[in-house]
């Protein structure tokens, strides 16, 4: 008889946001006269810039032209995205990256779930707590993160780098050394950042201990200060311990669109093995490519008009989160995050947990966000708010929460 892979069996309760739209939805069945403000899924509002749409149509007439049809993909993706994506997000900034060491795909999410399938079961991870969900459950999923403890809500082998007011939100280096170790700056769901010098001490910390870092630079569009890097191959020493995932979800609205890729520079290895190449055999075997049209989008978000007119984007979200954090600080609340994120991090009041406080500004204010706990332990006494809504739905949200 067929088995399944018991390391699902170990997964508690569903995916974060699959409970909470489910909760969302039995509240809007029950209560049909009170109109629901989501801020809780990092899903974006505005259309997509019309340099994008420009270049899906031209890549549409394309496709229906036989001199100019596309089928299967490059491996790697199409030559004129990666150079795009490397002279743009990398070789602009003094950063050296070749084309040929970009691997373009359907969006972080996948290549963060993906990446580990090229790592032995036997290695240790280290998250940051809080952490993004697909992290730790994909790491179950494979059978690297041992028992749960339903009382603390963590995995015996993953080591977890709590994430407090005390250290801003920044993890601190792990007396238990990993080697695995995911970093996610700007980060979700915090909205904390942390220096090019503190980064720099995750890279030598890296290098000299031979732990391989993951790197998500899914939101660095919304970087605004200037010591806080772009990338985390601004650091010396960054090509023979790193690899970076980057996603146009949020600095292109392409969450519907889907449009990801993952850097991995050919000097980082395991025992002379290039981590380049078994990513690479892992996505010729398994995937087939994002879509030609999909791809020249891409290329369309370096344009000069792109550029212009998805900063205005990212402006337009920054302004919603200054809109959240300003007036929630105003009302009492304690926040952080919404300066180089798009993500609010709000301390729950009068010692509520995460999931009370998520049930009460339901119930009171009809504002749906993320509880804090579904993130990791020390999330718990948290709630995440995005700055992705419409200025209309911002706006009243905050005057919602505010009149509680």
């Amino acid at each position: 008889m067929f088995k399944v892979n018991d390391n699902y069996l170990k997964l508690p309760g569903s995916y974060l946001f699959s409970t909470v739209a489910k909760k969302q939805r039995a509240f809007e069945a029950a209560n049909p006269d009170k109109p629901v403000i989501r801020l809780s899924i990092g899903d974006v509002t505005q259309p997509l810039a019309p340099a994008i749409v420009e270049a899906l149509h031209r890549a549409v007439d394309e496709m229906g032209n036989p001199e100019t049809f596309r089928g299967y993909a490059p491996d790697l993706g199409y030559e004129f995205l990666r150079n795009a994506i490397a002279q743009n997000d990398y070789q602009a900034l003094g950063c050296h990256i070749a084309p040929d060491e970009i691997f373009v795909s359907d969006g972080a999410k996948c290549d963060s779930g993906n990446i580990q399938e090229i790592f032995s079961v036997d290695n240790k991870i280290a998250v940051c707590d809080p952490v993004y969900p697909v992290y730790i459950d994909t790491n179950v999923m494979a059978g690297r993160t041992g028992t749960y403890d339903v009382t603390h809500g963590t995995w015996s082998d993953v080591i977890y780098m709590p994430c407090h007011a005390g250290n801003n939100f920044a993890p601190e280096l792990p007396q238990e050394t990993p080697d695995i170790i995911y970093l996610c700056f700007p980060n979700n769901p915090t909205g904390a950042t942390i220096t090019k010098a503190q980064l720099q001490e995750w890279v030598d910390y890296a290098n000299r201990t031979g732990a391989v870092i993951i790197y998500d630079a899914a939101y660095e569009a919304y970087i605004s200060e200037a010591d806080v890097p772009h990338t985390i191959f601004a650091c010396e020493g960054a090509r023979t311990c790193a690899m970076e995932l980057r996603s146009f979800s949020k600095n292109a609205g392409f969450t519907g669109v889907r449009l990801g890729f993952t850097v991995i520079p050919k000097e980082l290895k395991c025992k002379g093995v290039t981590l380049h190449s078994l990513w690479a055999r892992r996505h010729g075997t398994k995937y087939n490519g994002a879509p030609y049209i999909v791809q020249k989008a891409g290329e369309a978000v370096y344009s000069a008009e792109g550029k212009i007119q998805l900063a205005a984007q990212v402006n337009y979200y920054m302004e919603n989160a200054r809109i959240i954090k300003d007036g929630l600080e105003g009302a009492g609340y304690e926040v952080s995050g919404g300066v180089n994120a798009p993500y609010i991090w709000l301390k729950t009041p009068h010692n509520m947990t995460s999931w009370e406080f998520f049930d009460y500004l339901l119930e009171r204010a009809n504002v749906v966000g993320t509880p804090g706990s579904g993130f990791g332990p020390s999330g718990e006494g948290y709630l995440r708010l995005t700055a992705f809504g419409t200025r209309e739905s911002t706006v009243a949200a905050v005057e919602r929460i505010k009149h509680m």
